[in-house]
């Protein structure tokens, strides 16, 4: 197959990032009091890109008290239809400066410029835009006879693979309700935290009533298990939401969880072939495999095999590896080398357990941390690929022989985020649906999110719900 040769597109939007950042307590830039600063690093050049605040406990306690000043004394007792104002500008804010928001969230976490331009930054918007609309008309969320009330102060844990638009999914519904907030970003993706804090004293959010501490783990942590905190909601790594667990346990403190996820990515022999390669590409390519939801696990029909393994070699051939700021790239930079080592340990056990590994032919760049389009055949169920998280860009292959197979070999894992079919006839889709152990099912497509719509999972995936009027409900007192 011809591989065409791009000119370089390099995006020119500039991005107004300082030397240090502060911690952002009760409307106002702060210096840590631990005296501490770390560095967060472009993967995709393995240089740093500003210095940023370290929280500790008594940071923490200052963000904390903040919030529930702001809760007591003018938050909570707003008209609803104010507190939307604020919420709308937000909205506006973030469409306003998406081209500098996307370049931001680009060089901190390393995906390319068009995913960020134009899925993380819009549905961003778009999930305060719709929550701007629910902010008086909390009754509706409620089953008959209940009041709204907000939870108090809500303490939010984001990740590093998509931090902008998961700290939309929380702050919206949470701001839309009552709540004021304590956000930590990933240690590694602060930056488009920090910058919501920028939008958030530009349009005049009342002091306290978003707060954003960074850190580390031991950040999390104090904000987990701080007395005052009323709800937690995380999105991250199963041994880390399962911590959480143990420590909210008995305190009375709300939880939500979003985790891990191995997904089934089903394909049938009648499915319209060109759109399912195309499904498969975005489900485990998308965002360099960084999505608990990717369609890591892929169940092909066996008579389909052939053909899946044939059309999948060649059209990641014609993926673009390289500088996420390029807009032609569609596979950016591994988020650290962390995580770029995980994903090599584990693509060197399904190598020793005998599956057959597949990957583009590409050149590396020499710096940065960047790992090419993979997939592997002759996968076990038993294959540690084929059961644990990767998040990276490999794909596992398997084959199933009946939809009973197919169904069994899916929900043959400890997760539950989300699952995928293709196939032709739409009965099909829906009586297979209905029996997988998934929080999400998407049929003949794969990946597409609404602020209207709920996302979330069970098992070793978590529970509670993000987006649409299930999200509401997780930050309304019942």
């Amino acid at each position: 197959m011809a591989i065409f040769e791009y000119a370089p597109a390099p995006e020119t939007t500039k991005a107004a990032i300082r030397e240090q950042y502060g911690l952002f307590i009760d409307g106002k830039w702060t210096a840590p009091r631990t005296g501490q600063y770390f560095d967060t690093v472009n993967p995709a050049t393995e240089e740093p890109l500003a210095r940023i605040a370290y929280a500790g406990e008594e940071d923490v306690e200052r963000a904390v008290r903040a919030a529930r000043k702001a809760y007591d004394k003018y938050w909570r007792k707003m008209r609803p239809a104010d507190r939307a104002k604020y919420i709308y500008r937000i909205a506006r804010a973030i469409t306003e400066r998406s081209r500098e928001l996307a370049v931001l969230e680009t060089m901190d976490g390393g995906k390319p410029i068009k995913e960020s331009r134009d899925f993380d930054v819009p549905l961003s918007a778009a999930h305060f835009f719709y929550y701007a609309g629910w902010a008086d008309k909390l009754e509706w969320a409620m089953r008959a006879g209940e009041e709204p009330k907000p939870i108090g102060v809500a303490g939010q844990i984001v990740p590093w693979n998509f931090p902008l638009l998961m700290a939309a999914w929380k702050l919206a519904p949470a701001l839309a309700c009552g709540n004021t907030i304590v956000l930590k970003p990933a240690e590694t993706t602060p930056l488009t935290a920090l910058a919501l804090a920028q939008i958030a004293a530009e349009v005049d959010l009342p002091p306290g009533v978003l707060n954003v501490v960074t850190g580390d783990g031991g950040t999390g942590a104090a904000l987990v298990g701080h007395e005052d905190v009323d709800k937690i909601a995380f999105t991250g790594s199963t041994e880390v939401g399962k911590a959480i667990q143990r420590s909210t346990a008995g305190t009375g403190k709300r939880l939500t969880l979003e985790l891990g996820g191995k997904a089934a990515h089903i394909v049938f022999a009648d499915a319209p072939m060109n759109q399912a390669i195309e499904g498969v590409v975005n489900g485990i390519y998308f965002n360099q495999g960084h999505v608990c939801c990717a369609g890591s696990r892929l169940l092909v029909e066996e008579s389909a095999h052939e053909e899946i393994v044939v059309r999948l070699t060649d059209r990641i051939q014609t993926l673009r590896l390289g500088n996420p700021l390029d807009k032609n790239t569609d596979v950016g930079a591994i988020n650290s080398k962390m995580q770029l080592d995980k994903i090599k340990e584990l693509v060197g056990s399904g190598v020793d357990e005998g599956a057959t590994l597949v990957q583009q032919s590409c050149v590396l760049p020499e710096r940065g941390y960047f790992f090419p389009a993979s997939f592997f055949t002759n996968v076990q169920q038993s294959h540690r690929i084929a059961r644990e998280e990767i998040f990276g860009p490999v794909l596992s292959i398997l084959t199933f022989r009946t939809p009973e197979e197919a169904v069994e070999k899916a929900n043959n894992t400890p997760y539950g985020l989300s699952a995928g079919i293709w196939t032709d006839k739409g009965s099909k889709n829906m009586y297979i649906a209905q029996y997988l152990r998934a929080g999400v099912v998407w049929c003949n497509t794969f990946n597409q999110f609404d602020p209207s719509s709920p996302f979330g999972g069970y098992r070793e995936s978590g529970f509670g719900r993000e987006g649409g009027v299930h999200g509401l409900r997780e930050y309304l007192a019942h």
